[in-house]
């Protein structure tokens, strides 16, 4: 009888570690998981702080060629390239230049 009671004591021993033993390795399974669901979490937050400051840099970019293009449209930038490209001057202009 004592064997036998020894034996039950035995088996319970020998489940309850091979219980704790799964729980261990599922929370070790789950601490490595979760380690790495934090790296690519930051190196995601990294890239997307990237591409905002992107995104911005190509809407000032945007807003510049924008000012540009109205600026084309005027008078003023006609007249100096008419001057600086095509040496075209108003009737009555006088220009100097620097001969060297």
């Amino acid at each position: 009888m004592a064997s036998r009671a020894y034996k039950q004591r035995s088996d319970h021993r020998l489940g309850m570690f091979f219980a704790v033993a799964v729980v261990v390795i599922l929370v070790a399974i789950v601490a490595v998981k979760g380690m790495e669901l934090n790296t690519k979490l930051r190196e995601q937050r990294a890239r997307e702080a990237d591409l905002s400051q992107r995104i911005e840099r190509q809407i000032e970019r945007s807003e510049e060629i924008a000012a540009y293009e109205k600026y084309t449209k005027t008078r003023k930038f006609i007249e100096e390239v008419a001057k600086e490209k095509l040496g075209l001057v108003y009737e009555g202009e006088i220009i100097f230049r620097n001969e060297h």
